[in-house]
């Protein structure tokens, strides 16, 4: 089996020299490297020359148009039996394309998704980032999980679909906003088979600082919205979790000033909330800093995503805007 490693950048010429780096120590080796320069400021070219020779690697670079449909770019001219997508800050772990390669063989998935992890080497803000997406009490619990609500559908950070699904599928047809999303439930559609790989684990970066996250996470959950203005059945009860929560701690803040009581109890459940999630970090991570610090961005999560959310499902739906 032999994979096509497909890799959009965008103004991030150092992160692109740390996941090649994890390339060159893949255990299994029949596989190419596609780098998309979707448009860059501030090229990688001369980061990638670094690896011409440690790796089958080909580098573009074309004109912005976004990360969806930069993917599409590296499809049509990739080489493998099996075309596997990474986001430009994750790091690969030395044996994944192994797993990857052994899992399918006996699977036999059409497409697939796998989780992500805090890297040893994080910073602690990252790890807390990183808590903040894959924990249980918290929307990001849903994200790569063996137990996962409805269809399972891959993120494009850690994701993988065959040169067949491609080539009756297409690409992606939305390049922002929920693009992954929508490739997958359209995978779906025409009878494919996805699964998630449950050890085909990568260490996702994500965002360096809060302020990044927010503004990340805000995104997100303005694409909620967008997948659910192409397919109205995928928008669940949990992916209201966010709203309700952003919405509730406005109304306790109101409480205050109208009626104390009554805030006091709203005060204690988010209080126990948050302290369930401070414990559930320290145990995960082994550090009181990367705990508290895991309050700050489960909060952030929840709010940016809420917020999102809410903004276009008023814009949206309400008021049916484009």
């Amino acid at each position: 089996m032999f994979f096509s490693v497909i890799i959009p950048l965008y103004n991030r010429p150092q992160e692109i020299d740390e996941l090649l780096f994890t390339l060159t120590r893949q255990s299994y080796t029949q596989f190419e490297v596609l780098v998309i320069e979707d448009g860059s400021v501030n090229d990688a070219r001369a980061i990638v020359e670094k690896y011409q020779h440690k790796l089958d690697l080909s580098y573009y670079v074309k004109p912005n148009e976004g990360q969806g449909f930069t993917r599409n770019y590296g499809f049509e001219r990739a080489k493998g039996d099996y075309f596997v997508i990474f986001d430009s800050d994750c790091l690969i772990p030395e044996d994944y394309l192994e797993i990857v390669k052994d899992y399918l063989l006996t699977h036999q998935l059409d497409a697939y998704g796998g989780p992500d992890a805090a890297h040893a080497s994080f910073t602690p803000v990252q790890k807390a980032i990183s808590y903040a997406m894959t924990s249980p009490f918290t929307t990001g619990g849903i994200r790569g999980n063996v137990k996962h609500i409805g269809q399972f559908h891959p993120r494009s950070f850690n994701m993988g679909v065959s040169r067949e699904v491609w080539e009756q599928v297409g690409g992606f047809i939305l390049t922002r906003l929920g693009e992954d999303i929508e490739y997958s439930i359209r995978i779906h559609s025409y009878g494919y088979k996805i699964g998630l790989i449950p050890a085909a684990k990568v260490y996702h970066k994500r965002r360096t600082s809060f302020a990044q996250f927010y503004k990340q996470l805000h995104f997100f959950g303005r694409a909620r919205i967008n997948i659910y203005k192409h397919f109205p059945s995928e928008l669940k009860l949990v992916h209201f979790f966010p709203a309700v929560f952003t919405v509730g701690v406005f109304l306790t803040l109101s409480l205050h000033i109208i009626y104390k009581p009554l805030a006091y109890l709203c005060d204690a459940g988010i209080l126990i909330f948050f302290l369930l999630i401070f414990l559930h970090s320290w145990k995960v991570n082994k550090s009181l800093k990367v705990a508290f610090l895991s309050i700050i961005a489960a909060f952030i999560q929840l709010g940016a995503y809420g917020l999102g959310f809410i903004q276009d499902f008023i814009k949206r739906v309400v008021f049916k805007s484009a």
